[in-house]
């Protein structure tokens, strides 16, 4: 008999000051189970949620939200709101310092400046870069979401800036942990280039020269998520550790156990 795939609920298109926010639930794992609804969000940044959204938000349940940010980040978009009871853990992913003068040229730069860090594949060996240093440098980070997530922080809404690199990289550790399909994985990570999931750029000069065609074509390896990028991470995880699990027990140091009550915690039950 085929199994019958659970519904998208509602709530992943409701929100409107938060962008790319949907739930993880209905993936495939390679033993043919699926994840659960419910247990487990990923979006962007949740400082510019509105009274609505906090209501909706706050009727899911969250034990904890994880943030993914870093103190620049926050001064750039705000800190997160604070919904009633839930815990809220920030483990930046990437250093303030780290990349600033880049960063100030993509928000400030001229086109001339844009062309001399972003053309010629400049912006995407970029993120390539930034995508497997996250895996190799950052077990440590990972590591403590997987075993948080094990033990108590469920139901969890994982978040970045725009919910694309770091928390989608994070999200992508916790699916492989419990044996997510890396396919399923790549398609659920491609959302966040819908339109309406997009993190709005900002720059300075946000008039039509500022934003221009060729603009836009600069910067989109930057606001985009591309295949090579998920791609590049688990190459970095084959490259490093030869495999999902040894990556998983000797990377991140997460047992069998702790496994098993991952898949307990993120895995339909039924």
């Amino acid at each position: 008999m085929t199994q019958q795939v659970p519904q998208v609920p509602p709530t992943e298109t409701a929100l409107t000051g938060v962008r790319n926010f949907r739930d993880v639930g209905g993936l495939p794992t390679t033993d043919g189970r699926r994840t659960a609804f419910g247990r487990l969000y990923r979006s962007g940044h949740l400082a510019h949620a509105t009274a609505q959204d906090a209501l909706i938000l706050g009727g899911l349940g969250l034990h904890t939200v994880f943030d993914f940010r870093n103190s620049a980040d926050h001064r750039l978009d705000g800190y997160d709101i604070e919904l009633t009871g839930v815990r809220n853990v920030n483990i930046p992913l990437s250093d303030p310092a780290d990349g600033a003068e880049f960063w100030r040229l993509v928000r400030d730069g001229n086109i001339e400046q844009l062309r001399s860090i972003l053309s010629d594949d400049k912006g995407t060996e970029r993120m390539l870069r930034m995508y497997r240093s996250t895996i190799v440098d950052r077990t440590a980070e990972h590591s403590r979401v997987l075993h948080s997530l094990a033990e108590e922080s469920v139901p969890a809404l994982m978040h970045c800036a725009a919910g694309k690199d770091r928390a989608g990289l994070s999200i992508a550790v916790a699916l492989l942990a419990v044996g997510v399909e890396q396919e399923a994985i790549e398609e659920d990570y491609l959302k966040s280039n819908e339109l309406h999931r997009r993190y709005k750029v900002q720059r300075a000069d946000m008039s039509e020269s500022g934003m221009s065609p060729e603009v836009v074509e600069l910067l989109n390896p930057l606001f985009g998520a591309q295949p090579a990028y998920l791609a590049a991470a688990f190459t970095a995880i084959e490259e490093t550790w030869g495999t999902t699990d040894r990556y998983l027990t000797e990377g991140l140091k997460v047992s069998p156990g702790t496994r098993e009550r991952l898949r307990e915690r993120l895995l339909d039950q039924s």
